[in-house]
């Protein structure tokens, strides 16, 4: 087994980073790593990507659970520039990690939200609720409803690789470009440390120390290109572009609560909403 995880992270670390496909199906292979210092309750594995099971401030327990992960991860062809998918009906098998590791299977029933424009986020619906979850002994994280601060200590935790990474939030992007997609005021970490690879895609950002998803880990330059694809480049707000070979970035999620009903549902057409409406 270890063997396989070598080989396999070196066919990641040699391939793209964050938005290609990812190096194998994660639903068909549990890696069992060693434990490590992370803390996986509530982290998803997915087919191609990693999420987490997130909970709303104030959303009941008997609510059908969320799982948060990226736009770009609903799969290919991705969300077109602009383009945003709400309430849509699916079907779509993940699992869920308990303190120990080891990982349930549950299912999505419905795609709540999900944009690669803005934000590269989306979100799933289950069939179980927190209920459900909890009898496993899985409580999801918390869900911030405020945008994190540069310095902020993180980790990024992976159900697709069953890892971590830890540095801190290096600071914020005003734009960042990569072949045709724009997301606004992004994440960038701080190096070394989290130095993420493809299939980390989705994996939460927590802020170090507690069980609060404070964004959402999406991309990495690979190779110094400039706003291509596995390459985004930083644009400054007076159109200045820069670009940083080797780092990665994660996008805001606090602005879900600019959208969120009373009962616990997104509705873009709110005022104040700063999701992309459909």
């Amino acid at each position: 087994m270890k063997i396989l995880i070598s080989t396999l992270f070196a066919i990641a670390s040699t391939a793209a980073f964050a938005l290609p496909n990812a190096p194998f199906n994660a639903l068909k292979m549990d890696l069992n790593q060693a434990p490590d210092n992370y803390d996986y309750e509530g982290i998803i594995k997915l087919s191609n990507c990693s999420g987490s099971l997130i909970k709303f401030a104030g959303q009941p327990s008997s609510s059908n659970a969320y799982v948060l992960t990226n736009g770009h991860c609903l799969g290919r062809p991705f969300l077109k520039p602009g383009e945003a998918v709400v309430n849509k009906p699916t079907s779509r098998s993940m699992k869920v990690a308990n303190s120990a590791g080891k990982y349930f299977r549950v299912q999505a029933r419905e795609l709540v939200y999900g944009t690669m424009t803005g934000t590269d986020s989306a979100i799933y619906e289950l069939v179980e609720t927190y209920d459900d979850i909890a009898k496993l002994g899985i409580e999801p994280l918390d869900f911030d409803a405020s945008r994190p601060y540069a310095g902020m200590p993180i980790e990024v935790i992976s159900g697709y690789w069953e890892r971590g990474y830890s540095c801190s939030i290096d600071g914020f992007v005003y734009k960042l470009e990569e072949a045709g997609w724009t997301w606004n005021d992004s994440i960038r970490y701080s190096e070394p440390g989290c130095d993420t690879i493809g299939g980390t895609s989705g994996s939460p950002i927590i802020e170090k120390g507690t069980r609060v998803v404070v964004g959402i880990n999406n991309t990495s330059n690979e190779s110094g290109k400039r706003c291509e694809m596995n390459n985004p480049c930083e644009v400054s707000s007076n159109g200045d572009v820069e670009v940083k070979a080797g780092y990665s970035y994660g996008q805001q999620t606090y602005n879900f609560y600019s959208c969120l009903t009373a009962d616990f549902r997104i509705d873009t057409t709110m005022p104040g909403c700063e999701l992309v409406k459909p």
